[in-house]
């Protein structure tokens, strides 16, 4: 093969899921008048999406073996000034591993929802969103340039606020949709000011334009300020990352995006859109590694969000927000390896995590259907006998998200900690904290979640709310007992489970510490020594697993685990008793540390008494008042005035002359 990708092949690799949500989302609804039936529907966007992934593995394979690369702009939109607004594709190693972790993902979610879905009366509606998504996302990865880059960027949050609240007629659904569509907004205008700056000092839009001017831009300050443009530009570029990945305090949307159907927490809010903002950190890589101060930001808010939302997962009872606060602290994790300058190993554990929470996520929803759509996790219990595939796979994914030896987990998971505790930035010793005493809090929930749902005593026909509580929708049958789910649910479960054992042991080599990002992401090693010396203390996955046993993080994980077992099997009495010793704390946990109730009686009416001041003084007074209103009743009284003078009588026209000749007379003479 070449060393240059076929342009045609990206342009299918992109267009292929978009084909199949416009045939399902226009001719399989009533919109189109329902002309496609739903077999028909999910089998084109299927078809799509596997399309997709079949040609990003091939993709891969060039990029791997025969070091093939594409950099090319495929269409010129508009040209201002010397600004080129263009479509185009950049893929390198980072490209094609995220191109395959979109696609592969969001295929075994297409395949799950087919099950999951089964008597949802917008199971139509759903595939074509479903197959919007992955097209937006795919467009943002594979993007050669900012313009495209937000694009995708807007894309997926829009997708996102669509599927979110995909059952409209639910209350709850509107306000997370809402929720999220708005916190992301206020993530999205510094992302956008990030861009303008970039766009504004150099003069393009193009990644590699911009990366070859980074050095310049390291030389100038903000005008009007001593503060350095490349740390303004890379902070207002992470506001836009806080927001699309859940970073502290712009993580209040996601746990309320459980509101929408299960499959969609899988791929939106595990594997694809929450780690946009990691990619793209990852991405701008050469502007970052010009900012110390840009970084220790990075490193104090992953450090926050991967501590503190830890703690909120220990106390959930609903099976999916459990695993969401997962994902918040995972994605901490990641973005502590992004301060760290380990942009790699963030990458890692974005490609690793994405493969086990996913995992994690379709486990919960085939809980859900198993016990007849109950959520919460105190009224389940020794599901294991009863179904044995979604019990096994969903051991494996918590083995993994827990650092366990020789899972894919512990690969990236372990690397992030050793990358913190080798940076040598000043906010480094806080981070390193955090991740450390993460460890525990993800062990501890993660086995609390599977000992009360698949062991001990069986609950499930002990719920109080188990026909008119807060459940998932759909139905699946209403036997007395658990079930199995179907084999459209349990297949992407077996699929997902293989490479969150494996693909850690088979990629961390070439990955860290190979040349697969050589191209793709920059680290000043002089400055930013992580990465070295990380790879000094590589002797090959077997011999990290192995000292991985020794090493405090095990022995944190194992003690999470053997707590959650003691607390939730032996002496189930005791988590009631720690909750009555320590109430105020629970109080601040259960009120998630009152950041919903800041944002809600603080922030939002404080904007709004900002907006209806700007609309009554701004709008109304100055606009409307002054400008507007006052220029015509200026206009009006001038002329009112003009109008007096002009009589229609010669004479008062001659005695003006006059007087105009005699006023000039005089003016003339005075000059003199």
């Amino acid at each position: 093969m070449s060393q240059t990708l076929s342009s045609s092949t990206l342009l299918v690799v992109a267009l292929a899921p978009l084909v199949g949500a416009l045939a399902a989302g226009i001719l399989g609804t009533k919109f189109g008048g329902n002309v496609i039936g739903r077999r028909l529907s999910h089998s084109v966007t299927i078809l799509g999406v596997l399309l997709s992934f079949v040609l990003s593995a091939m993709t891969l394979q060039s990029v791997v073996v025969d070091g093939a690369r594409f950099n090319e702009t495929i269409y010129t939109w508009m040209v201002v000034g010397g600004l080129k607004m263009e479509i185009g594709f950049l893929v390198d190693g980072l490209t094609a591993m995220m191109m395959c972790v979109v696609t592969f993902v969001s295929l075994m979610v297409h395949i799950y929802t087919v099950g999951y879905m089964e008597e949802d009366e917008g199971y139509n509606r759903f595939f074509a969103y479903i197959s919007l998504f992955t097209f937006s996302m795919l467009m943002l990865v594979m993007s050669n340039n900012m313009l495209q880059l937000f694009f995708g960027w807007e894309a997926v949050g829009l997708v996102s606020y669509l599927l979110i609240g995909f059952w409209f007629n639910k209350p709850t659904a509107i306000f997370a949709n809402m929720k999220a569509f708005l916190v992301n907004r206020v993530g999205d205008f510094g992302f956008i000011l990030g861009i303008g700056l970039l766009a504004a000092y150099t003069g393009s839009l193009n990644y590699s334009e911009v990366f070859a001017q980074s050095g310049e831009l390291a030389k100038l300050s903000l005008p009007g300020t001593d503060w350095m443009l490349i740390t303004v530009i890379c902070v207002c570029l992470f506001i836009g990352a806080m927001g699309k990945s859940a970073q502290f305090p712009l993580h209040v949307w996601l746990p309320d995006s459980m509101e929408g159907p299960t499959p969609i927490s899988a791929l939106i809010h595990a594997a694809t859109m929450v780690t946009a903002g990691i990619f793209m950190v990852a991405r701008m890589s050469p502007l970052f590694e010009l900012s110390d101060a840009a970084l220790n930001f990075i490193l104090i808010i992953g450090g926050i969000t991967a501590l503190f939302m830890g703690f909120l997962g220990i106390i959930q009872n609903d099976i999916k927000r459990i695993v969401a606060y997962s994902t918040l602290s995972q994605l901490g994790y990641m973005t502590v390896a992004l301060g760290a300058s380990a942009y790699s190993v963030a990458v890692f554990h974005l490609m690793t995590h994405a493969f086990f929470k996913a995992l994690l996520f379709l486990a919960a929803g085939s809980v859900i259907m198993g016990v007849h759509h109950n959520q919460d996790i105190r009224w389940m219990g020794g599901l294991r006998k009863y179904m044995p595939i979604t019990w096994l796979t969903c051991l494996l994914g918590s083995l993994a998200l827990i650092g366990t030896p020789f899972f894919s987990g512990f690969y990236s998971k372990d690397e992030i900690i050793m990358a913190v505790h080798a940076s040598q930035l000043p906010a480094a010793g806080f981070a390193y904290f955090a991740v450390l005493a993460g460890v525990f809090i993800t062990a501890f929930y993660s086995f609390r979640l599977y000992f009360l749902v698949f062991h001990g005593k069986e609950r499930f026909d002990q719920n109080p709310d188990a026909h008119h509580g807060h459940h998932d929708h759909g139905h699946h049958g209403h036997d007395s007992k658990p079930h199995e789910s179907p084999w459209v649910v349990t297949v992407p479960l077996i699929l997902l489970a293989i490479p969150s054992v494996l693909i850690g042991f088979f990629t961390i080599g070439p990955m860290l510490f190979g040349d697969y990002f050589k191209d793709a992401i920059f680290v000043n090693a002089e400055i930013h020594q992580a990465m070295k010396l990380l790879g000094e203390e590589f002797h090959g996955p077997v011999a990290l697993a192995l000292h991985g046993f020794m090493a405090a993080p095990f022995w944190l994980a194992l003690a999470g685990v053997v707590s959650a077992y003691y607390m939730y099997m032996v002496n189930p009495a005791l988590p009631a008793a720690i909750k009555r010793r320590v109430m105020p704390i629970y109080i601040l946990l259960e009120n998630k540390y009152y950041m919903d109730w800041f944002n809600e009686n603080v922030l939002a009416p404080a904007a709004r008494g900002l907006g209806v001041a700007l609309w009554k003084v701004g709008d109304q007074a100055v606009i409307d008042g002054a400008v507007v209103n006052g220029s015509w009743r200026i206009v009006g009284w001038v002329s009112g005035v003009v109008r007096k003078i002009q009589t229609g009588y010669l004479y008062d026209y001659a005695l003006t002359m006059v007087l105009g000749i005699f006023v000039l007379m005089t003016y003339f003479v005075w000059l003199k």
